[in-house]
């Protein structure tokens, strides 16, 4: 068998898929996680922003224990947007220490990924 013969490896895309993220955070009202949510997609830092809640949270601060109910706001971005996204979220959040905590898509379907991406532009 000659090389030509042999099968060859798929060629690496000319442009990669930027790394999809999807970016969580809690706030104390339903309000506000609309707030944080809509200013996000709006300055398109987020293709889509999903609010749940409420949820009972029990956390330790500042010494104490703690139950509250608390509304989660789970954002869809790219890593290279997700800098101006956390600072955006930090900036508008009533917590003195918000969640702001980023996972990576490891896997999704190729249609809404490319979504996702056009949708967002890197702050």
């Amino acid at each position: 068998m000659t090389s030509a013969d042999r099968p060859q490896p798929p060629h690496p895309s000319q442009d990669p898929a930027p790394a999809v993220l999807t970016v969580l955070t809690t706030v104390d009202s339903a309000e506000g996680a609309e707030a944080l949510a809509r200013t996000a997609v709006e300055a398109r830092l987020a293709a889509c922003a999903q609010i749940n809640g409420p949820v009972t949270s029990v956390y330790r601060w500042q010494g104490a224990l703690e139950t509250a109910q608390e509304w989660q706001v789970l954002f869809k971005t790219t890593e290279a947007a997700y800098p101006a996204l956390e600072a955006r979220l930090s900036a508008g959040h009533p917590y003195d220490t918000p969640e702001v905590i980023a996972t990576p898509v490891v896997r999704g379907s190729e249609r809404y990924l490319a979504w996702v991406a056009a949708e967002v532009k890197a702050g």
